[in-house]
């Protein structure tokens, strides 16, 4: 019986570790900041990431998408829709400014 409670206990322990280690690698591909925020910080953006905008991004837009981070970014695209903010266009943003992010999980 004091064995099988000594391993059951190690197991116990081992799993708890992994669980740890999975969840901090889960926190460090979240977004920090609100919804509210990442669209605020996106505001240079929207000139183009309105729909069929002919128009860049500026500096100042990229300077953005890089300071937010794709976590943030993806955090806004699957967040709810907002109102001259082309979803398909904030997607597109990485590319056009040169910032190498992972592709967002659309809806997840």
């Amino acid at each position: 019986m004091k064995k099988f409670l000594k391993d059951t206990n190690t197991f116990s322990l081992v799993l708890l570790l992994v669980m740890v280690c999975l969840a901090d690698q889960g926190e460090s591909q979240t977004c920090s900041r609100s919804f509210f925020s990442t669209m605020i910080q996106l505001i240079p953006c929207r000139p183009a990431v309105v729909s069929f905008s002919p128009i860049g991004p500026s500096q100042a837009c990229c300077q953005a998408v890089r300071t937010l981070g794709q976590p943030c970014l993806c955090f806004l695209v699957n967040g709810p829709p907002i109102y001259g903010f082309d979803r398909s266009m904030v997607l597109q943003l990485p590319e056009k400014c040169i910032v190498n992010f992972e592709p967002c999980n659309i809806g997840k």
